[in-house]
């Protein structure tokens, strides 16, 4: 394995690390209680934590669906099954790009910690915390940032940010990495074929 590869995939389990710790840090801090398939914080005087004044906080939310809120109905065993696949595509990427610029290459790594970050989620949590079976659980979110209002009818209306977590903006950084990036970007075509064909490809050459 590469070197490069080694420290990205390092560097991705490390925030994956960082992700876990601080939403049982979380949890923790506002005691949060399930009953049935709610929850509920016990401390009343444990709502949010100022950050940055009103602008940051820390409060704290279970969302069933994907990063930053959106909601997937109610395909949560299908949500789960789909991040399964895409952490193997990704970490198959990172294996297979060595020879990329790193940037490109940490990009990966920060989509996958984040798609495994919530994934751990979503399958444990459930069970860990007791309130819904394996695959079932529901992402902690606790980071909210105030923007300036935003209202369109009845359909948009928001305060603040949608409330996320450290596994949402690696996605969110590795994402615009590969955006900001785009020309670096390896040819699938050529990532996904197997080693046997690549090397006559390199033979005819």
């Amino acid at each position: 394995m590469a070197k490069s590869t080694k420290v990205v995939l390092m560097v991705a389990f490390l925030l994956i690390l960082l992700d876990q710790v601080s939403k049982f840090l979380i949890y923790d801090y506002f005691q949060v209680k399930h009953i049935g398939n709610e929850y509920y914080i016990t401390s009343p005087d444990r709502t949010e934590i100022s950050i940055l004044g009103d602008i940051v906080k820390f409060v704290y939310v279970e969302n069933a669906g994907m990063a930053f809120g959106i909601q997937f109905g109610e395909l949560k065993v299908a949500l789960s099954l789909f991040s399964v696949i895409a952490s193997i595509i990704l970490a198959y990427i990172i294996l297979k790009i060595p020879n990329y610029p790193l940037i490109i290459q940490i990009a990966f790594g920060l989509i996958l910690a984040g798609a495994i970050g919530n994934l751990i989620d979503r399958l444990f949590y459930g069970m860990i915390f007791g309130y819904a079976p394996l695959f079932y659980g529901r992402v902690i979110d606790f980071i909210q940032v105030d923007i300036p209002d935003i209202h369109i009818g009845n359909i948009i209306n928001y305060t603040h940010w949608p409330v996320f977590n450290v596994a949402d903006s690696c996605v969110s950084v590795g994402v615009l990495l590969l955006i900001l990036f785009n020309k670096y970007l390896p040819n699938f075509a050529v990532i996904f074929k197997k080693k046997s064909q690549v090397d006559s490809s390199n033979g005819a050459n």
